[in-house]
């Protein structure tokens, strides 16, 4: 695949090397808080037996406010809101307490407090929408469960293509230990394809935000380009870096990206015949996926689906088996295999796009053998 040429992108990026500066984020208005479901009023098993082997789909948090992102962390994860640019820690028992309230995010549209990501639980990196556009930066994360300490921000990546849609926002550590970012077109889907522009990219950069000697031009943070607006990152056993990506009238794809690799958009929505163009392994109908989150379980990727509603199972190794699990609690942002090897999923029917039913949003645990025992077995 042909290296991407030459980006002009020092502008964009702020490389940090010094501590983390200990400042104040914000205090939260209170004006709601999450919560653990009733057992009673909701007639579901207690919080507290998520601790041990659960046999069906359990709530374990109700009353999220269009929640966005979940991040595991040690007793439990993070979850971020992209309106209310609040970040709270969820426990293994269901336990809410706020950590965080990023007052400089501005949020509209599908914009505001994004993705999380974290190498080692105790440095929080956070994707969200400010004044000058999208952007990454660093918190630290201190203290114990329920009573943490948030500290920051440094800034990793600034100046970010940003507008009411197509922000990307998703992050994570590739386990070469590189920040992989996906950045949206920003309603401009010309500069996709843009060399110079960071619109339509998946980057890669080190943590603290310096382009890696190693990246397919040393002297840019894009690792592909011709991306519309990519709502996943995962990767397989082998390396590969899986990505789910939203398309605009007719297929959502999932795509295994190579470095330097042109996905074609806008030129190519879903499959294309042109060899400069990175075919997607497999792709649906907008109407029945909007795939976001991803993870990856025994090399079987599972993608939470907005539009369609469900969770999709998908084998990279034979994609036409693929199967839909979880289709009844609405639309789906995001989805993590957690510390007890159940997986995490969060709804997102808050969003002003969905139907919120009583208690939206929520985290909800289900068995790792429901997702499983969902695709069929292959024939010897």
């Amino acid at each position: 695949m042909p290296r991407s040429t030459r980006l002009t992108v020092a502008t964009l990026i702020v490389t940090v090397s010094t501590a983390l500066a200990t400042g104040c984020v914000g205090s939260a208005e209170a004006e709601r808080t999450p919560r653990a479901p009733s057992p009673t009023a909701t007639e579901t098993p207690s919080p507290a037996a998520t601790a041990a082997v659960i046999t069906e789909p359990t709530t374990l948090v109700e009353d999220l406010s269009a929640p966005w992102s979940i991040l595991p962390i040690d007793g439990g994860v993070l979850v971020s809101e992209r309106d209310t640019g609040l970040i709270y820690e969820v426990d293994d028992e269901g336990t809410v307490t706020e950590v965080a309230h990023i007052a400089s995010v501005k949020h509209g549209g599908e914009g505001g407090l994004l993705g999380l990501a974290s190498p080692d639980g105790a440095r929080i990196y956070v994707y969200s929408t400010g004044a000058d556009g999208n952007r990454v930066e660093r918190y630290l994360l201190g203290g114990q469960p329920g009573a943490r300490e948030w500290s920051g921000p440094a800034p990793v990546l600034a100046g970010l293509p940003s507008a009411s849609t197509h922000n990307g926002g998703r992050i994570a550590f590739g386990p070469d230990g590189m920040l992989y970012v996906a950045v949206g077109d920003a309603q401009q889907p010309d500069l996709a394809q843009d060399p110079d522009s960071l619109a339509g990219k998946i980057l890669r950069v080190t943590a603290d935000g310096a382009i890696p000697q190693d990246n397919p031009d040393p002297e840019s943070p894009v690792y592909s380009l011709g991306h519309r607006n990519v709502q996943g990152l995962a990767w397989l056993s082998d390396g590969r870096l899986v990505a789910s990506e939203f398309g605009q009238d007719t297929w959502d794809e999932l795509n295994i990206i190579e470095a330097g690799g042109n996905y074609g958009w806008p030129v190519v929505e879903g499959e294309g015949e042109a060899d400069a163009y990175v075919n997607p392994i497999a792709v649906w109908p907008t109407s029945e996926a909007s795939p976001s989150g991803i993870a990856v379980v025994d090399d079987l990727i599972v993608l939470a689906n907005l539009r369609g509603e469900a969770l999709r199972v998908v084998d990279p190794a034979d994609t036409e088996n693929q199967a839909e699990t979880f289709t009844d609690a609405g639309r789906l942002r995001d989805v993590i295999v957690g510390a007890d090897g159940n997986l995490w999923v969060l709804t997102n029917n808050t969003d002003g796009r969905g139907d919120a039913r009583d208690g939206d949003d929520r985290i909800v645990v289900i068995p790792v053998s429901d997702v499983l025992s969902s695709l069929s077995t292959p024939a010897d």
